[in-house]
């Protein structure tokens, strides 16, 4: 009997190993370059690798960025499309993977290209308009029209690239108390405390951090203990580390670049993030790189490059890392498909599985419990 039991134990244990190993990956997409219905929900097995598509939305006009509740029932997207651009709103069964469009506001900005949200509001950051958008939740997970609107002025010395503001991105601070913005257009990083209930002055600006002048800040990550931030540069691909306190104040502490030594080709930094663990950043370049660099981050909040490898594509516009940490998808804009790469726990090194999903346009990567 004694068998018997320990045998049901260990089945039933692995089954809920099996179980806690399987995520839903929901893609975001560019709708207006290739065939392409918008939001795609995909089974993901972190144990290995394999996927299956679950479901999608039916012409949604391209949910470029995607941000899912805390509570995992609403998955909230951008629609990126020059000066008719919006943002919507969907309630979402994990377990179907269904998406159901609950409603959709105006950006009050052109092409919208992040956001993020907790239970009260929904905030985005629109590329082309150079402002920031911030949308009330109703209790049924839909969204007000936008109740603020602050608009960045001011531009940076690439003609080309920085002839006004363009927001690149909003994030929430660890604690909820601030948020940060990275302003590609005016090299600089925007601080804003965060008074959630508040009705219409839901940021006030705190302050701003110059980065190196014509770098153009894209994207951030917090470490995992919120000590120190990382900024990647669009532009130049510098990669800026900050230490970074409760009171909201970044201060810079190292530079150095993803370019490889004597790499003279265009470079368009992307993404930015750290393992599940908190022990690896990870970074893409696209435009004629179109390659990843793996960083060992030290308690210290400083970094090491690893190794920098291919992503197997054009355009690694986003990636995700599995919860597990055993994965990581590369999106490819311009080649249409999502590579699946084994990561090295120890290391933070990466393998091609040979895995890929193909897909037009993925754009913006999140996972999702089931």
């Amino acid at each position: 009997m004694k068998r018997l039991y320990i045998l049901l134990f260990s089945i039933l244990a692995f089954t809920n190993m099996e179980a806690q190993n399987k995520f839903n990956l929901l893609v975001g997409t560019y709708t207006n370059t290739c065939d392409s219905k918008g939001i795609y929900v995909y089974d993901f097995d972190a144990n290995s690798g394999d996927f299956k598509l679950k479901n999608s939305t039916e012409k949604v006009v391209s949910p470029s960025y995607l941000s899912v509740s805390a509570n995992n029932k609403f998955i909230y997207a951008v629609n990126e499309n020059g000066t008719q651009s919006s943002v919507s709103a969907f309630g979402y069964d994990s377990k179907t993977g269904k998406l159901k469009l609950l409603n959709t506001n105006a950006s009050l900005g052109a092409d919208p290209c992040h956001l993020i949200n907790d239970d009260k509001n929904v905030i985005i950051a629109n590329y082309s308009g150079g402002s920031i958008a911030v949308f009330k939740k109703n209790a049924d997970g839909s969204i007000t029209e936008a109740q603020q609107l602050i608009q960045h002025e001011g531009k940076g010395p690439n003609a080309a690239r920085q002839e006004k503001a363009h927001v690149h991105m909003v994030v929430f601070s660890p604690d909820k108390q601030f948020v940060l913005s990275n302003d590609l257009g005016q090299d600089k990083v925007f601080i804003y405390k965060y008074n959630a209930a508040s009705k219409h002055e839901i940021l006030t600006l705190k302050g701003t951090v110059d980065v190196k002048a014509g770098s153009g800040p894209r994207h951030l990550t917090f470490s995992k203990d919120g000590k120190f931030v990382y900024l990647v540069q669009e532009l130049d691909g510098t990669l800026t580390t900050f230490s970074y306190d409760k009171t909201g104040n970044l201060k810079l502490i190292a530079e150095t670049s993803i370019l490889a030594k004597g790499f003279t080709g265009g470079t368009g930094a992307a993404a930015i993030k750290i393992s599940p663990d908190g022990k690896f950043l990870y970074v893409t370049d696209r435009v004629d790189a179109n390659n990843i660099s793996v960083y060992k981050i030290f308690k210290n909040g400083s970094i090491e490059l690893v190794e920098q490898q291919s992503t197997l594509g054009k355009g690694p516009r986003d990636f995700a890392i599995d919860p597990t940490g055993n994965f990581l998808l590369v999106g490819h804009q311009y080649t249409n498909d999502i590579i699946i790469f084994k990561r090295d726990k120890i290391t933070g090194k990466l393998k091609n599985t040979g895995k890929k999903i193909e897909l037009c346009s993925p754009v913006g990567l999140i996972f999702t419990k089931i």
